[in-house]
């Protein structure tokens, strides 16, 4: 069922994306599509114990694509928002070095947003759990260890890059 959910939601993207594209040459998601295979699916989700380890060690960055009032309602307190509806615009404030992995309470926004992002070219995971998952697995002793060592290199980073405090 979520399956058949997801790929509707990929192929209304697609009809969306198509009536975007101004000239009569392949679009890039058609390109995304024509390469889709059983690897890029395998290579296109990550779950909550998958992401955590990438957060600490700086290869990826959590994108949360909900509405504003949701997370206004709830957040993590860390990754970065930038709702689906704003995710065109917004696209040049994620970083092509690293891992895009979005993310919302199921996954249907979350799949969406990271067909299109595959389709500008970033490396973008969905978080297969949600941010529900994520939630469960940052529960107690595991929220306060996962904060504390993300805040440790977060300062790390930031010494490694010259941006620390009075630099």
């Amino acid at each position: 069922m979520r399956h058949t959910v997801t790929m509707i939601v990929l192929l209304l993207l697609a009809v969306l994306l198509q009536s975007h594209v101004a000239s009569a040459s392949e679009s890039e998601f058609e390109a995304f599509l024509g390469r889709f295979d059983y690897e890029l699916r395998d290579d296109m989700k990550i779950d909550s114990k998958g992401l955590l380890p990438l957060l600490l060690n700086g290869k990826a960055v959590l994108v949360d694509v909900r509405f504003k009032e949701e997370v206004a309602a709830w957040r993590t307190g860390f990754g970065q928002n930038i709702p689906l509806n704003d995710l065109p615009k917004r696209i040049n404030d994620l970083p092509k070095d690293k891992i895009i992995v979005v993310a919302c309470p199921h996954k249907d926004r979350s799949a969406i947003a990271m067909a299109y992002l595959r389709s500008k070219g970033y490396n973008a995971k969905y978080l297969t759990d949600g941010l529900l998952g994520l939630a469960e697995q940052l529960r107690g002793e595991r929220a306060k260890d996962f904060m504390g060592a993300l805040e440790r290199q977060t300062k790390v980073d930031k010494s490694n890059t010259g941006k620390g405090d009075g630099q």
